[in-house]
């Protein structure tokens, strides 16, 4: 099989690096900051300049404001900003609600949502999890009722990711109390400035506000933003999660942090013997095998399929092996890898600490590690259910 791509694209490749470096400069290695207001604002920035020059959505159609370029084009586009460690296109926008409205959204809506959000003008987020609904998903209770022209929204989500930020929410919520509970769901889209919403933070173990709990208290959504058929929400968020988990981004991601783990045990060789060179040699391999598994998704894209559990067996990995390399990168660097940044002893000034924290969520986000091998046994093996 041939895995590498054709000089067109590799043309693609270097003209998004060139942008990099006369962006960042060429020895840009990401920003240092302190609090996740302050990476959120640079991001805003970064995608403000990524959609003057069109690159928001490359893979979405010219009509719509992309460049029509294909699924490929639009993975190395993910892949190259990922490794260089620049702020792509804001991922629930142009990643999971762009798409989601391109394949169901109405006219009227494709002409309302998508060109602010390939403008970079809006952020949105996305009300899924609730307290007692996060991998069972479908056991979802936010209630929406019809109310004339309107349904009217109770309820509560949570974990929801920059909430706090967003002009527009994609939700789920039930319809319909008396259907199957993966029936009776509907889909619809939110202005976050609607009387009745409360968004309350949650900070997490680095101290950082990405995350929020949200309230609903009859909160009034006109029928027009409802995206696909009412109690048919289910399959149109389905659709969203698959876009969720088919990115090379990923494994990217981790390369450029393990070379720079390898930078730092190359300046410090008394922490290298033949038991870290093992573990080294398993996370690269781990790092190719990640890339390779994203290439199939792709591949499958390309070819106009739809990856379904093949998807859940990369973001599976993936994040298992961005957790693995960080507890064996902790245990290498001893107690100075334990150190936050800030601290004069703190081994590669903290940021692999921070790294290391910020991977327990990597096997919850996105549909747990449980879940996911849940699809692959009963989709991908044609396993029974339990």
């Amino acid at each position: 099989m041939d895995f590498t791509f054709t000089a067109e694209q590799e043309t693609w490749r270097n003209e998004i690096s060139s942008w990099i470096d006369d962006e960042f400069g060429s020895g840009w290695a990401g920003l240092e900051y302190d609090e996740a207001d302050q990476y959120f604002d640079f991001a805003q920035g970064v995608r403000a300049k990524l959609a003057a020059k069109k690159w928001s959505a490359p893979a979405w159609p010219e009509e719509y404001g992309g460049m029509g370029l294909s699924f490929v084009e639009q993975a190395i586009f993910s892949e190259t900003l990922a490794y260089r460690r620049v702020p792509g296109p804001d991922l629930i926008s142009a990643g999971y609600v762009g798409p989601t409205l391109l394949v169901y959204g109405t006219d009227e809506q494709k002409e309302q949502y998508l060109d602010d959000i390939v403008n970079a003008r809006v952020t949105w987020c996305q009300g899924y999890s609730e307290p007692g609904s996060g991998s069972d998903l479908a056991s979802l209770q936010t209630r929406a009722v019809r109310d004339g022209d309107d349904y009217v929204i109770n309820g509560q989500k949570i974990w929801t990711s920059q909430a706090h930020k967003a002009d527009w929410m994609f939700i789920l919520v039930r319809t319909d109390p008396d259907a199957p509970k993966h029936r009776g769901i509907t889909y619809l889209l939110l202005d976050m400035k609607t009387p009745g919403v409360t968004v309350r933070p949650l900070t997490n173990m680095l101290g950082g506000h990405g995350f929020n709990e949200v309230f609903f208290e009859d909160v009034r959504v006109p029928v027009k933003n409802r995206v696909g058929e009412e109690n048919r929400g289910w399959y149109v968020g389905m659709a969203t999660m698959d876009f969720e988990r088919s990115a090379l981004s990923g494994s990217a991601a981790i390369r450029r942090n393990f070379e720079d783990f390898a930078r730092y045990l190359r300046e410090n060789p008394q922490l290298v013997d033949d038991r870290v060179k093992a573990g080294c040699a398993d996370v690269a391999i781990g790092i190719e095998l990640a890339r390779l598994l994203s290439l199939r998704v792709l591949s499958m894209q390309q070819g106009g399929l739809a990856p379904n559990h093949e998807a859940s067996v990369a973001k599976l990995f993936s994040s298992e092996l961005g957790q693995r390399f960080s507890h064996f990168g902790i245990n290498v660097m001893g107690p100075s890898g334990q150190l936050r940044k800030g601290d004069g002893y703190a081994a590669m000034n903290g940021w692999f600490t921070e790294q290391y924290m910020s991977t327990v969520p990597s096997t919850i986000a996105g549909g747990t590690s449980e879940i996911q091998r849940g699809i692959i046994a009963t989709r991908g093996l044609g396993m029974p259910r339990a």
